[in-house]
């Protein structure tokens, strides 16, 4: 067995005065973030650049617990117990310095088998950030074991949807009509979305109801208008109305049916088409994936035409660029990345390709069909020999009907703790479309998204140029 896959102590009679052990580590964000998961410690100086004047701050007892390694592996090593320690804490540990503790025996206790360390643990300058003694009773016999194998450990972070709310900050809330929020969920979505100034609610539905629950979730509503309906039916239609007669510049869905509210938005007299197929994309923060990614349509189009991939494809660059994406990347995907007749869905993407390559499809840069894991995975990409801008690197994934996307957002979701923001696109005015499963996070995301995209609209609108 080689010495790095075991450990070894050194029992109380083979210590010596002034022998000591050492060990070196670097202060990393995912450090801080484990220590305070566990420790339950938040203050801002660790997370927080404007609390720090000169960089994050790790928690001090981080480097604290390094001196326990030391003892607990090296010196003495397995079968120490901690007796007691008294550490001073001379300069902040800081995202990035490496840290060297070393122990150190100044006096045994025959006795009680008793040692006592100094500990000293000094930055890559040099300079002491903490000192101090431990005591500890030490091993009696000698051990020698195999090192505990540790679990592989991945931190989730979610904060693609933090930046997404981050670029709202400076924009004025959108008045936004919440469609029959009559159950907890939905109206505590709209009240938190409004109290972070993302949107102006209209509250649309039967508003005893509203109210009611309102006061058993202890939400305050006494600040936002109530459009008062006699069911969801109604509220849809009328959430719709306010839509067409300019008084809202979004739609959020409630407590009811995504079929009611569709209906209505989808009316060929009485709603909010446009000459654009209306579509559905779910904006994801997939933890492990670098950007955002946009799932369309798993919520709308069934089996798509041709024609009508065309526009949910534009539909989704566009969205891609009112969240700022600088480079849209949009994978059509199937089960293959070879053309073949057998498969249709491979056709259309070839199809998709040369339509945007005349300019039928704009602002975004389009390959298919791509697999899955050569979409999203560059080594996939690499080992298949394909060269692409879009391969391995998407950030928009077309599929090829609903059912696909529907499986395929709720297994990140589901298997990948990813999160999914629900958007509908290619109608009159953004409509929020969001799950009862939706966590606030998701919900407070959907909204910035929604946001996002009129803002978009109003400066497309105010750049284009008059009419004669």
């Amino acid at each position: 067995m080689e010495r790095n896959d075991c450990i070894e102590n050194r029992p109380f009679d083979e210590i010596a005065i002034g022998e000591s052990a050492s060990l070196m580590r670097v202060l990393s964000k995912d450090d801080i973030a484990l220590f305070a998961l566990i420790s339950g410690d938040v203050n801002p100086t660790h997370f927080e650049e404007p609390f720090t004047e000169h960089g994050l701050i790790g928690h001090g007892m981080w480097a604290g617990a390094l001196v326990s390694a030391v003892l607990g592996t090296r010196l003495p090593g397995p079968g120490t117990i901690y007796l007691g320690q008294d550490l001073r804490f001379r300069k902040p540990v800081r995202l990035g310095d490496a840290i060297t503790v070393t122990v150190t025996a100044k006096e045994k206790r025959p006795a009680t088998h008793v040692v006592v360390f100094d500990c000293r643990c000094v930055d890559q300058k040099g300079d002491e950030v903490i000192t101090g003694t431990a005591v500890v009773t030490a091993p009696t016999e000698k051990v020698r074991r195999a090192r505990v194998p540790l679990p592989d450990l991945q931190l989730q972070r979610h904060d693609k949807y933090q930046q997404l709310v981050a670029r709202c900050a400076g924009l004025e809330p959108i008045p936004t009509a919440v469609v029959h929020p009559c159950d907890q969920v939905s109206l505590e979505g709209a009240v938190r979305a409004a109290e972070a100034r993302l949107i102006s609610p209209i509250l649309v539905g039967p508003e005893a109801k509203i109210r009611s629950v309102a006061s058993s979730e202890h939400l305050d509503i006494s600040g936002y208008e109530i459009v008062g309906t006699e069911h969801s039916h109604a509220a849809a239609a009328k959430a719709v109305a306010l839509a067409r007669a300019g008084k809202v510049e979004a739609l959020m869905k409630g407590c009811l049916h995504t079929d009611e509210l569709m209906h209505e938005v989808a009316a060929t007299e009485t709603g909010l088409r446009t000459a654009r197929r209306i579509s559905h994309a779910f904006v994801m923060d997939v933890p492990n994936y670098v950007d955002p990614i946009i799932i369309t349509d798993a919520a709308i189009n069934i089996f798509p035409t041709l024609a009508e991939k065309r526009d949910i494809c534009q539909n989704a660059i566009d969205l891609a660029l009112a969240l700022g994406f600088k480079e849209p990347r949009v994978a059509i995907l199937s089960a293959v990345e070879t053309v073949t007749a057998k498969i249709p869905s491979t056709l259309e993407a070839a199809a998709l390709c040369k339509m945007a390559d005349r300019g039928q499809i704009t602002g975004g840069l389009l390959d298919g069909p791509l697999a899955f894991d050569n979409a999203v995975s560059l080594q996939a990409a690499q080992e298949k020999h394909i060269v692409s801008p879009v391969a391995g690197r998407a950030n928009i994934l077309l599929v090829p009907d609903l059912e696909a996307g529907n499986m395929l957002a709720k297994q990140l979701t589901y298997m990948g703790n990813a999160d999914a923001a629900g958007i509908v696109l290619g109608a009159r005015i953004p409509i929020i479309l969001t799950s009862r499963a939706d966590n606030l996070r998701a919900r407070m995301a959907s909204a910035a998204i929604a946001v996002l995209l009129a803002h978009s609209r109003h400066k497309a609108a105010s750049a284009a140029p008059a009419a004669e």
